[in-house]
């Protein structure tokens, strides 16, 4: 291969590599986002709505049981 063509390989393989670096970014800045509160609507918040539900619950159930066993 002449020293032309072999620069063209490069050009070709850095060009490739590049484009699935930025797109790799891309989905990553997205994923990211999700991850991130935003007042309400990313997956974070409502992780954490989920999570506040449960522990309000699970006080409910311990407040629940512990009248059970006043009981007898």
């Amino acid at each position: 291969m002449t020293p032309t063509e072999w620069a063209g390989f490069g050009a070709g393989v850095i060009t490739v590599l590049s484009g699935g670096l930025i797109g790799l970014r891309f989905i990553v800045k997205g994923w990211l986002n999700e991850l991130r509160p935003n007042s309400g609507s990313s997956m974070k918040d409502a992780v954490d709505r989920i999570d506040a539900r449960s522990l309000k619950l699970e006080q409910r159930v311990d407040d629940l049981y512990s009248l059970l066993v006043k009981r007898q």
